[in-house]
């Protein structure tokens, strides 16, 4: 009898390990073969995924060099290692300088929005004062950016909402113009609590005659301009004027005005030059990094911001530097100041000053070397940089250790694999009422709240966890990479419907997938974590790794209810007015602007509802019984 011959295959190798490893070695092939045959030239480059998605674009000065350096050195930094697993193809564009490739660079990360070119985890706008057109009865108010849509004169930047509500706040106490919006404005037939205050001169009612309300605005402007004392001495004349034609009340009013004023002034750091700058300073210390933005305008030192920038420490920090310096002006500021004083000399000075110049069509100088009083503006940004570095390290080095905890403890069942992103959803609902689901991402640096997402949910039976989970499952990674480990709030019943979602998709080995139960009487720190394959764990209570997932457990669940709740008071608060019949949506719109809001118009008589636009008696009698029954 013929002797059986035995398998080449080795059973207990798994064939879908062998395709992947036949995968990976393919595609490095293909990398391989691709850079040898990039050239030595300044463009730009685009990392494309598996899908032929772009997660990454670049420039450099020599295309073969940079692209080269992903792959040709140890890679400590986990975004770009998490970058270089991923990349699945390059593409390149030749630029004839520099210059030019920053400039291609930045309007394609406009363009395309890759997600690994994140840099700054708070990319809002400043914040700006803003004084509208409007004749003749011009606004003033605060916002983010200068919008385009928006005709009228801004003033700024301010770092900080603070810094730009108090000086709003200051401008209605001295000058009295309006912050009210335009539809408010519009459907006012009595003046409103800021009058009875003494913070506005009711203009919407006539109070206030338009050469007066106009002369308040120019004082505005020019206390913004930074013209404080010429401003003063045109105020004691007035005062004095009111005086003599024996009007006292206007008199004091100017009197009160000045007292302000000095007050103010009093309290500013006002230096004896001119001009604008933003000062930058950058420090770096065990692996992190912040940037210290501060901002001088009319003399003025407005105050700063202090950023952290997702960047590779061990890279040298003057390009790090450069690197910031161009995703911010580039990509966050509208705010080009006469001068950028920075820390550390920019490896591309000259391309970044020739790309700034172009980009927002006026002259910038770029300067490191600077005396007197730009050395002093410079100093303080540097200790600014330094303290929030060693406040952020405190921070940075008790999530890292809760890291490490983690990793420890989830060693074994993360089969050698580095734990660097965590990612966490959680369910809320009131009764099945306006489902919203939740996304929490952290990595070792801490939460990521840039990249933190709500769901709502649609198309299930009300109050049914389970459907909730699967839809926001299937939506989340059938487009985006899943995390190192995979967190979901709830016991076994949510966990074995999250592993049916991975495993229809094809990814339920691609992460470590953990339940988040809570334990007897639903205490904190009584947290049992069920697994898969895997015995449940039940960790100390004092232990770090259940102090970080308690930590991103309860994150998850405050996002999750905050956009509930929101949801949800807004549902509520506009069926009421839809249950009404022959109220349509536009009337609904000016009842609600008239009065400001529901709870107002609850308040409101009969008669006060019948004077909105477009109510008559007839519906305003409908409106007030159905509202109070």
């Amino acid at each position: 009898m013929p002797k059986e011959r035995k398998s080449s295959v080795n059973p207990a190798i798994d064939p879908a390990t062998i395709e992947i490893a036949a995968a990976t070695a393919d595609r490095k092939a293909r990398l391989d073969h691709l850079i040898k045959r990039l050239p030595n030239l300044p463009g730009v480059y685009k990392m494309l995924g598996k899908n032929g998605d772009i997660i990454y674009v670049g420039k450099a000065k020599s295309l073969k060099s940079r692209v080269n350096s992903y792959f040709a050195k140890t890679i400590d930094h986990p975004k770009t290692r998490a970058l270089v697993q991923r990349i699945d193809n390059i593409e390149t564009i030749i630029t004839r300088s520099e210059t030019e490739a920053l400039l291609l660079e930045q309007n394609l990360i406009k363009l395309h929005r890759p997600p690994y070119n994140v840099l700054l985890r708070d990319d809002k706008s400043y914040l700006y004062v803003f004084i509208s057109a409007d004749k003749p009865y011009p606004r003033l108010a605060y916002g983010r950016g200068k919008g385009q849509h928006q005709k009228g004169r801004f003033f700024g930047p301010f770092p900080s909402a603070h810094a730009a509500k108090q000086t709003l706040l200051m401008m209605q106490k001295m000058f009295m113009v309006r912050q009210c919006t335009n539809a408010f404005f519009a459907q006012r037939q009595r003046p409103c609590l800021e009058y009875q205050i003494k913070r506005c001169k009711a203009p919407c009612v006539g109070l206030v005659s338009p050469e007066e309300y106009a002369d308040d605005v120019n004082n505005t402007i020019r206390f913004l301009k930074g013209e404080g004392t010429d401003l003063q001495v045109k105020l004691v004349g007035k005062m004095e004027q009111a005086a003599e034609d024996m009007n006292f009340e206007q008199a004091a009013l100017y009197r009160d005005q000045l007292s302000m004023l000095r007050e103010v002034q009093a309290k500013q750091a006002v230096y004896t030059v001119k001009g604008e700058a933003d000062i930058i300073a950058i420090a770096s210390q065990a692996g992190i990094t912040c940037v210290h933005v501060m901002n001088v305008r009319n003399g003025q030192v407005l105050g700063g911001n202090n950023y952290f920038p997702d960047v590779d420490s061990e890279n040298d920090i003057a390009d790090n530097l450069s690197e910031f310096v161009s995703s911010f002006y580039f990509q966050v500021s509208d705010d080009l100041p006469e001068e950028l004083i920075i820390s550390h000399e920019l490896p591309d000075q000259t391309a970044m000053t020739e790309a700034l110049t172009e980009t927002f069509g006026k002259k910038v100088t770029l300067k490191t070397k600077v005396r007197e009083q730009r050395s002093e503006w410079l100093t303080l940004a540097q200790m600014n940089a330094n303290n929030a570095l060693q406040t952020k390290l405190g921070d940075y080095l008790e999530v890292k250790s809760r890291f490490n905890a983690l990793n420890e403890v989830l060693k074994e069942a993360l089969q050698g694999k580095s734990l660097d992103r965590i990612e966490c959803f959680d369910i809320s609902h009131t009764m099945g009422e306006a489902t919203i689901a939740s996304c929490v991402v952290a990595d070792q640096g801490g939460l990521r709240k840039r990249d933190y997402r709500q769901y709502a949910i649609h198309g299930i039976t009300g109050g049914d966890d389970y459907a909730a989970m699967k839809q926001v499952l299937n939506r989340r990674y059938s487009k985006q990479p899943l995390p190192d480990l995979l967190l979901i709030d709830g016991g076994k019943g949510q966990l074995n419907m999250a592993k049916d979602v991975l495993s229809e998709l094809g990814i339920l080995t691609q992460t470590l997938l953990v339940g988040v139960a809570k334990g007897e009487g639903r205490k904190a720190g009584l947290e049992v974590l069920h697994f898969i394959d895997r015995e449940p764990l039940d960790l100390p209570a004092d232990s770090k790794a259940l102090h970080l997932i308690m930590h991103i457990r309860d994150e998850a669940h405050r996002f999750a209810i905050t956009a509930h709740r929101k949801k949800r008071d807004k549902r509520r608060s506009s069926s009421v007015l839809e249950a009404i019949p022959g109220l349509g949506e536009k009337r609904r719109r000016e009842l609600l602007n008239h009065f400001g809001g529901l709870q107002q118009l609850l308040g409101a008589s009969q008669d006060e509802i019948g004077q909105v636009n477009g109510i008559g008696k007839v519906m305003a009698n409908t409106i007030y019984k159905v509202l109070h029954g």
